[in-house]
């Protein structure tokens, strides 16, 4: 069975009526569908109903119709069966959103801690092929210089001879240097020191870079599981929404086709009615909040053109104020208004809602008011719109060749797209706010170039979008 259309509702005279039964409807937030879930999970227990992130019960059974309402309201039996059912559907549904709420969340900061450890062994690597490259410059230069004393020295000796087995190939490394200044028993005598120096600056060198070749080798490896848990979260995030989806659609109607069969219609519309007053009011609320950060953004930006800080901001070296939205060069634009408030690299760990993040920052923070808008700073698809413990709400934009960017402690109700939908540079994509591990309203602003967070501050300034 289905649910039926508005008209037997009204036939039977047990429904509310089209403008109340919209009112069931109302969306529901991410905190509270899990709040509702934790009540459902009991009721599931009890009614022997197994719920799994492959769909539940509610999912495998049809849902009753207004008629099936009518139905069971003329028999005592049928209504006590029919109550029964619709309280497992309604917990059923509940459950499975905050299963998979829940399960989103998990995987989502498994995937963040692997995109720390993996970018982690991207600096180590890094580190370790750099120490390799100064060593090995070292060496070359060293022996170099031990080149030029045997050139003096032989020179002075008269032993043109050795002097030309020395220069007589091309020594393009410090291994061809030294093995030919190995050779000159006369050399290395009186310049002992300086040879050991140069060969144990080769030897660091090639002991670095094998250092360098393991941690190349485990960063590619970490990528691959980054990688990995990064789609697992997507598609459990997209599976929660999924599962919110089928709750929005049926749950008001579940609940007064309860509200029927107990007779209590006349208190849950009124009921109802309350909670769509307090929604439209909570809407106003938003819309107010909206516009009064707008009009913030465009003081700041008014104030930062004003003061020479054309492009998006102002040229001081603490950062710059101006208006997000901006437009800079090759299609890319101001992704908020602001000022920079912490740049990229290494800080102290944030620490708030009784847990920390890591020390490292890898991305830029625009401050400025709780509900400004935030821009998509380039045009792409969305490709993560959920919930993570350190970023808070999120969203990430694939601009195509391997560039994303993310846009982190989104407001609550401040997402404006959805995951997989295309947006153009410049859209609002959604509106700042405080989630995660924050102190204050700001954007925590990323550029991802092949799975690896690069400093933004840069990117934008190429692009025409002074952040400096």
């Amino acid at each position: 069975m289905v649910v039926n259309e508005a008209e037997s509702a009204e036939d039977c005279g047990c429904a509310p009526t089209a403008r109340e039964l919209n009112a069931l409807r109302g969306p529901m937030s991410r905190r509270g569908a899990i709040g509702l879930g934790a009540l459902g999970l009991g009721a599931l227990g009890a009614l022997g109903l197994g719920v799994g992130f492959g769909g539940s019960a509610a999912f495998a059974a049809d849902y009753p119709s207004w008629d099936d309402v009518q139905r069971a309201k003329d028999n005592e039996a049928a209504k006590a069966s029919e109550v029964t059912r619709i309280e497992g559907l309604i917990a059923s549904l509940q459950a499975d959103v905050a299963a998979k709420q829940a399960e989103a969340e998990r995987l989502a900061n498994e995937y963040i801690q692997a995109q720390i450890d993996y970018e982690a062994a991207v600096d180590k690597a890094d580190s370790l092929q750099a120490q390799a490259d100064a060593e090995s410059a070292r060496a070359t230069q060293t022996a170099q210089k031990l080149g030029r004393l045997a050139a003096q020295q032989y020179r002075n000796g008269g032993d043109n001879a050795a002097l030309d087995l020395f220069f007589s190939g091309s020594a393009a490394s410090a291994d061809d240097l030294l093995a030919k200044l190995g050779t000159m028993d006369r050399l290395v005598a009186a310049n002992q020191g300086v040879y050991a120096d140069a060969v144990g600056a080769r030897d660091n060198a090639l002991n670095l870079s094998n250092q360098a070749q393991v941690a190349r080798d485990e960063r590619d490896r970490l990528q691959k599981e980054a990688q990995q848990k990064m789609v697992a979260a997507q598609d459990a995030a997209a599976a929660a929404q999924a599962a919110l989806d089928e709750q929005s659609a049926n749950l008001g109607t579940l609940q007064a086709q309860l509200a029927a069969l107990k007779d209590e219609t006349a208190k849950t519309v009124a009921d109802y009615e309350a909670g769509v007053e307090a929604a439209r009011q909570a809407e106003i609320a938003r819309q107010a909040a909206i516009a009064e950060a707008q009009r913030r953004a465009a003081e700041e930006a008014a104030a930062a053109a004003a003061a020479g800080g054309g492009g998006g901001g102002g040229g001081s070296s603490s950062g710059s104020s101006g208006g997000g939205g901006q437009t800079g060069t090759g299609g890319w634009v101001r992704p908020a208004s602001g000022y920079i408030s912490s740049w990229f690299g290494n800080r102290g760990s944030i620490c708030a809602n009784g847990s920390c993040g890591s020390s490292g920052h890898r991305g830029i923070d625009f401050s400025t008011s709780c509900w400004s808008p935030i821009y998509a700073a380039a045009s792409g698809t969305v490709v993560t719109r959920q919930y993570f413990s350190d970023w808070g709400n999120y969203i990430q934009v694939d601009h195509g060749g391997g560039v994303m960017t993310a846009y982190a402690h989104i407001v609550n109700g401040g997402f404006n797209v959805n995951y997989g939908q295309w947006v153009n540079a410049g859209d609002v994509i959604a509106y700042v706010g405080a989630t995660g591990l924050v102190t204050g309203c700001h954007l925590h602003f990323e550029v991802w170039v092949s799975g690896t967070r690069i400093d933004p501050a840069p990117v934008l300034y190429d692009h025409g979008i002074n952040v400096y």
